[in-house]
């Protein structure tokens, strides 16, 4: 049997319109954005730095809901990385959640935190 090459999709958006237009839809981590717009969880990180920065310029902002320690509560709140840690930086422990990202209107955003 001969193995066949995945055909790529035809893409009618780039990733980062198309990551746009998922965070417009709503919240979702790394992992559900990966998903939807068939990249890497870590390519997937790298376009949401760029797109921080990017939809300031259209009166928008990039929110972040921060990860959570499940044992303890402890929250990554000041957290520059955009990935998810590996340990909760007070109690150790690997039970963290995921972190989510949404695109609003520059303002809308403090009401939600």
């Amino acid at each position: 049997m001969s193995r066949r090459e995945p055909q790529a999709e035809a893409r009618s958006h780039t990733v980062r319109q198309d990551l746009t237009l998922a965070l417009r839809a709503g919240a979702a981590t790394a992992r559900d954005l990966s998903k939807a717009v068939g990249a890497s969880e870590k390519d997937v990180l790298d376009h949401l730095v760029h797109l921080a920065k990017s939809v300031k310029s259209r009166g928008e902002e990039l929110v972040i809901t921060p990860t959570a320690c499940i044992d303890c509560g402890f929250v990554f709140s000041h957290r520059e990385k955009l990935a998810r840690p590996s340990r909760c930086a007070k109690c150790h422990g690997r039970r963290l959640t995921l972190p989510e990202f949404a695109i609003c209107a520059q303002g809308a955003a403090r009401s939600r935190r």
